[in-house]
């Protein structure tokens, strides 16, 4: 008799444990765990700064989860990466890049992290273009007139975020599909940059929609091209440089959200879905647009195909032009 009872508590335990299984995982389903952490791999008020906080909210919203933004800056983007592959791959740590994320790997080898193997892509945030300006008071009145100086063998220099940036990366691109050289000016960031070619201190600059279109608005600066294979919304009357007589070039800065590639992908596939409806939310698209920046979204394979396109166009610039970093 005794032993019957055991036998029936026991197989009651049992069942009820059996179905505590589910309950228990339904409660610790990502991401009911902790706050989700979007690293955003340049300091604060830069245009990945902003990209993460302006999805943070409707993120933190939609998951029912708070999202935390953390700025790691540093190496051009390359430490806060590196945190973001070392951190536990739960799902609950994720990097916002920008346009570096794909020229760091053929400017430095020897990062701690590898750029294909060791984090996934999950969308495509954006891309925008880049703006070739000038002060307005500048002897270049147009885009040929740039390109006409150089032929003439005159010192033209332009100024960009830094050594190896896209901006500087684009340019040298340009001068060996026109034949000519020029005079590159590294700048530490789109602040200083800007500052100097509002001054006229440098010819020309190269620089985001975010950071340019104000000056230009203000009357300071003239553009002269975009970087994009179409015309910018934001600059409907400026060329770009495909236009001027270089068909197919293109150049665009772009943003995007990786995660680690150990991330289960059941999470990866989440994740993946809910930054796109972010990307389609209104208020989102109003502030992205007020950047500059033209909302791409869609698939892990989509973000994966675009990045790889890149790392490979402009590893192939670094080492044809052979550009070090600083």
């Amino acid at each position: 008799m005794q032993r019957r009872t055991f036998k029936t508590a026991l197989g009651l335990a049992l069942t009820l444990a059996a179905l505590s299984v589910p309950q228990l995982a339904v409660a610790q389903a990502w991401p009911s765990k902790q706050p989700i952490k979007l690293v955003a791999v340049f300091p604060p008020g830069g245009s990945v700064d902003q990209v993460a906080r302006i999805i943070a909210q409707p993120l933190q919203q939609q998951l029912g989860q708070t999202v935390i933004v953390e700025n790691r800056g540093g190496a051009s983007g390359v430490i806060g990466t590196a945190a973001v592959v070392q951190a536990p791959a739960d799902g609950y740590t994720f990097a916002v890049v920008f346009d570096t994320h794909g020229v760091n790997p053929s400017l430095n080898p020897s990062m701690p992290f590898d750029s294909k193997k060791d984090l996934v892509p999950l969308v495509l945030v954006g891309t925008s273009p880049m703006v070739l300006a000038t002060h307005v008071n500048s002897e270049y009145k147009t885009f040929a007139d740039v390109i006409a100086a150089a032929k003439a063998k005159k010192n033209v220099s332009f100024g960009s975020i830094g050594n190896g940036s896209l901006g500087h990366l684009a340019m040298a691109l340009l001068a060996k599909d026109a034949h000519v050289e020029w005079t590159h000016v590294p700048y530490k960031g789109g602040g200083p940059m800007m500052s100097d070619a509002v001054a006229g201190h440098v010819p020309l600059s190269v620089g985001s929609v975010f950071v340019t279109k104000p000056h230009i608005d203000s009357g300071r600066m003239r553009p002269l091209a975009v970087t994009s294979s179409k015309r910018a919304a934001d600059l409907p009357n400026v060329p770009t440089i495909a236009e001027n007589g270089y068909p197919g070039f293109e150049a665009p800065a772009w943003w995007a959200v990786l995660a680690s590639a150990k991330t289960p992908p059941d999470i990866v596939k989440r994740m993946n879905e809910e930054l796109n409806k972010v990307l389609k939310n209104p208020e989102v698209a109003k502030k992205l647009d007020a950047q500059g920046i033209d909302i791409m979204g869609g698939s892990v394979v989509q973000a994966s195909t675009f990045i790889d396109k890149q790392m490979n166009i402009w590893s192939k610039v670094v080492k044809d032009n052979n550009i070090k970093a600083d």
